[in-house]
């Protein structure tokens, strides 16, 4: 990761500046207990470093989707005791955005000291879609700071005013994380060795559309599993009973199987598929079935890739150098439909050369399946920032600070 010189590169000696970091602390909360703290861990390098540096740190981010005002719920009360216990310091915590609370907090910082704002989005102007609203919402922001970090790369596809609008009023760079993310996305882009295998899965061909158009010129193999690959196989002609199905992408899927024919990327579909009549809920007991993909019943709904497909998933993987994967291959969550997501986790972390995990529910899974993050090459912390980057889209967090 990018160390202080990086950062005072752009920014100059950071001793006694306050510097407002965005992060990306948007971890799942039950009823107030962080269940994944993976996100938080991922911010603190950065952090730390500033602080070390004899930075005051001001730390913004946000949480879920409140509606541009004050809910308690979306608190990052309890994420900013987290992160004082990853750093090992007191971290202060401000009551508001940009109000009293957070001009006395900021105020009171001596160097070296971390405090963490109050969900960014209980404000409005965070997410407006007018540049007036926002920039005036970067300003308040502005004024609690110095120079600005972006080091939230969950956001950075977002056009929000504590994203791209604060970096244009402050001096400006990026933090450690997003350094590292884009540093292995260029890799994923531009020259990869080969082999390269992308595995893609997830509930909707629909999310992903993007990424395949882009990809298909790119990697060797498409391995499609989860909710997605039903859309694939009634293209074929296959009953998927009542699977996830996505009607009007049929064609598409339909483009793509002939397309990757034409250019010689293969595209790899289950050859069996896990299914129940029912999805996994607490008050039924699991009864999965493994079926030919050519035998799914019409009572019946797949909610993972079956073994002999794992199988071949998981060898795909271990012989490609460049593996880029994101979206589970079934319902992970439930023990009786987790083994193709564990297959191809498990086969990630045997690849000679560059594995990425692409964030999201892949992250998510790594983490519940009881994965060591340290064993795959890359963990990415922004699901739908890596699918755009991917896409060949402009993230506006970055563009604007590479101008």
């Amino acid at each position: 990761m990018a160390g202080i010189d990086s950062l005072t590169g752009a920014l100059g000696d950071v001793r006694g500046k306050r510097v407002l970091v965005r992060s990306d602390l948007n971890v799942p909360l039950d009823h107030g207990r962080i269940t994944d703290d993976g996100r938080i861990r991922a911010s603190v390098p950065t952090i730390r470093t500033l602080a070390e540096a004899g930075a005051r740190v001001v730390v913004t981010a946000h949480l879920g989707r409140p509606k541009g005002e004050p809910d308690p719920a979306y608190s990052l009360a309890p994420v900013a005791a987290r992160l004082g216990e990853l750093l090992g310091a007191d971290v202060a915590f401000a009551a508001d955005t940009v109000g009293p609370s957070a001009s006395d907090t900021v105020a009171g910082l001596e160097d070296g000291q971390v405090a963490v704002l109050e969900n960014v989005r209980f404000n409005p102007g965070e997410t407006s879609k007018e540049d007036e609203i926002r920039t005036a919402f970067a300003s308040e922001l502005a004024k609690l700071a110095d120079a600005f970090v972006s080091d939230g790369f969950g956001v950075v596809h977002r056009k929000q005013a504590s994203v791209y609008d604060i970096a244009l009023q402050l001096p400006s760079t990026m933090g450690a994380l997003v350094a590292t993310e884009i540093d292995v996305l260029r890799r994923l882009t531009h020259e990869p060795a080969r082999p390269y295998v992308v595995v893609l899965g997830g509930s909707k061909v629909s999310d992903k559309l993007g990424v395949i158009d882009n990809l298909m010129g790119q990697a060797d193999r498409l391995l499609i599993g989860g909710g997605m690959v039903f859309t694939f196989l009634a293209a074929q002609g296959h009953e998927v009973g009542t699977s996830l199905l996505e009607e009007d992408q049929l064609d598409t899927c339909r483009s793509y199987l002939a397309r990757a024919e034409e250019t010689g990327v293969e595209i790899v579909l289950p050859t069996d598929i896990v299914v129940d009549t029912a999805f996994p809920s607490g008050d039924r007991e699991p009864r999965p079935q493994v079926v030919a993909v050519d035998a799914i019943p019409a009572d019946s709904l797949g909610l993972d890739i079956g073994p002999t497909s794992a199988a071949a998933f998981a060898e795909a993987v271990r012989s490609a150098r460049t593996v880029f994967w994101n979206g589970p291959m079934g319902v992970f969550e439930s023990d009786a439909f987790a083994a193709g997501t564990r297959a191809v986790a498990e086969a990630l972390t045997q690849v000679d050369g560059l594995s990425v995990v692409g964030g999201g529910d892949s992250a998510a899974a790594v983490r519940t399946l009881g994965f060591e993050e340290s064993a795959f090459g890359h963990i990415s912390t922004g699901g739908g920032a890596s699918l755009e980057y991917l896409e060949g889209k402009e993230l506006p967090g970055i563009a604007v600070l590479e101008r």
